[in-house]
């Protein structure tokens, strides 16, 4: 009776160690959630200013800029065309949802949608519950990429004559009888003018979509005895923020308001 109980004793033990050897062998070793290949977060220049107009339910539309920053922190400006002219602005930091494909604003108005699909050179706005919108303006909800513009030459290199300020004509007043102008050297982003007295020069910064700023402003330190001209121009030039260029004119604005300076084109001598 001894040798059919060892027998199967031994037989026993074999089976066991042979069902714990397939179990270690197919038991997986590290992680399993691991996301493999290409996708918007990874595989796309993502980072840069995105503009568009999307639609509104009770204006002529949304004129809404975001910039995203490589930092994971954004801008987004969004402005309701027929309504008002400043932009609502909101600031603060996003995060790559699940996959990889899309973004969610942190910091915004709970009324207000804040995920979008990341697209190559394009944000697709999403509705209130991060699905894509349907129908006829489906198409509408689409922010282009656009590169930054660091230079315009129609714009730079060019003598432009000072003539209108907040709507009225400027009167030259100045002894030599020199025009009244600024220019905007390409190279270096320099600014050089003169308005009636002093010789100034500073800094500006062009961007998509006609943006503009321009540094404080410096001078020689000549006293005139009507300087009013050149520190009305030193304040539009500190607070102006785009462009309108015609042919032969230049008009600088802040937001959608009216004009704050208008230049027309000097021949270049």
């Amino acid at each position: 009776m001894k040798t059919p109980l060892l027998f199967i004793a031994l037989a026993f033990a074999l089976a066991f160690t042979s069902c714990k050897t397939t179990r270690q062998a197919t038991t997986p070793k590290g992680p399993t959630n691991i996301i493999v290949g290409d996708n918007s977060q990874t595989s796309l220049d993502w980072a840069g200013d995105y503009t568009g107009t999307l639609p509104c339910a009770d204006c002529e539309g949304i004129l809404t800029t975001i910039t995203l920053n490589k930092d994971l922190t954004y801008k987004r400006a969004t402005t309701y065309l027929g309504k008002t002219v400043t932009p609502f602005i909101e600031t603060g930091k996003f995060t790559w949802e699940k996959g990889g494909s899309s973004i969610a604003l942190t910091n915004t108005a709970a009324s207000s949608p804040n995920r979008y699909l990341v697209h190559e050179n394009k944000l697709v706005q999403l509705d209130m519950e991060g699905k894509v919108f349907t129908g006829k303006l489906a198409d509408l909800y689409l922010l282009h990429k656009a590169a930054p513009a660091t230079s315009n030459k129609a714009l730079t290199d060019k003598k432009w004559k000072l003539v209108e300020m907040n709507g009225k004509p400027v009167k030259n007043n100045s002894t030599n009888g020199k025009d009244y102008f600024i220019t905007l050297q390409a190279e270096g982003n320099k600014i050089n003018g003169f308005a009636g007295c002093n010789n100034f020069f500073g800094t500006y910064e062009l961007t998509q979509g006609n943006r503009i700023s321009f540094s404080k402003m410096a001078s020689t330190m000549m006293a005139c005895p009507d300087m009013t001209t050149e520190q009305e121009l030193f304040m539009i030039l500190e607070t102006v923020d785009n462009y309108t260029l015609g042919t032969t004119t230049l008009q600088l604005s802040k937001a959608r308001m009216a004009p704050m300076a208008t230049f027309e084109l000097l021949p270049e001598q």
